[in-house]
């Protein structure tokens, strides 16, 4: 672990608290300290760039935004893949034949045709509101990199039904996101390698979703959190602590990464 040369963090549920609504301290420490010992950090996560808030006490050296859709760091773009219009229509008809309202994610802003009870928690849950916008047809024209629905499991083959390169990136049982069936959080991961020069044997992911499956399938040294999925944790190279405990934190710590 000591030829480590870059990390991907998730967010929330990894280095994001989602019940304190805080990054602690001890996280704060750990991402500074990677990143003065040579080691290049950047998230991974399925929040909108504006949704990514000057909380984490450094500058990343890439953002994975959009699970993998939209990709950039201080210099530029590194990687774009938006839905097709197409998609984007056919999954706002999809939506409406089951009575759910979609929030439509630009890489500027998010513009919603209505809110649940889902919708609203889900967006809640990173601390964050979504209201009904009035501009939402001509926002659903431009370049839409995911989508966010309310949404059951039992819902989710509805939700992209009849597209033609949609799929559903969930890590949570009540709402989804719907990315481009050719992207998610691995493509997006590779894409920040193949930017960096970096071989995937010295890369380290570190998540606690099952949107997160593909980003450990990119990298060769994927680490579940303790509050992680089952699934997660069966392909994950290892296991650290759970968020609440500084996981990562004592992680890095024990294998000489800080």
């Amino acid at each position: 672990m000591k030829n480590i040369k870059i990390m991907f963090f998730d967010i929330d549920g990894t280095i994001f608290d989602m019940d304190t609504k805080t990054v602690s301290d001890r996280m704060k420490e750990t991402l500074r300290r990677l990143q003065e010992g040579g080691i290049k950090i950047c998230l991974a996560t399925g929040r909108a760039p504006m949704l990514i808030y000057d909380i984490f006490g450094v500058r990343f050296d890439a953002y994975v935004t959009f699970n993998g859709s939209y990709c950039f760091n201080d210099e530029g773009v590194i990687f774009s893949n938006p839905l097709s219009v197409r998609d984007v229509q056919q999954i706002i008809r999809n939506t409406g034949e089951i009575n759910r309202p979609v929030a439509l994610a630009t890489k500027d802003r998010i513009a919603a045709n209505g809110v649940d009870a889902e919708l609203l928690a889900f967006f809640q849950i990173g601390g964050h509101g979504i209201e009904k916008s009035p501009d939402f047809d001509q926002v659903a024209q431009q370049e839409v990199f995911q989508i966010m629905s309310g949404g059951y499991l039992s819902e989710r083959a509805a939700l992209v039904k009849d597209t033609e390169n949609a799929k559903v990136a969930a890590w949570w049982d009540r709402a989804v996101d719907i990315v481009p069936a050719d992207g998610g959080k691995g493509r997006g991961v590779a894409a920040v390698l193949k930017h960096f020069g970096i071989d995937r044997a010295d890369a380290m992911a570190f998540g606690d979703g099952n949107n997160d499956l593909e980003m450990f399938q990119a990298v060769d040294n994927g680490i579940a959190m303790g509050n992680g999925s089952e699934d997660l944790k069966k392909i994950a190279k290892d296991v650290c602590g759970r968020v609440s405990e500084d996981g990562i934190y004592h992680y890095c710590l024990e294998h000489g990464l800080i």
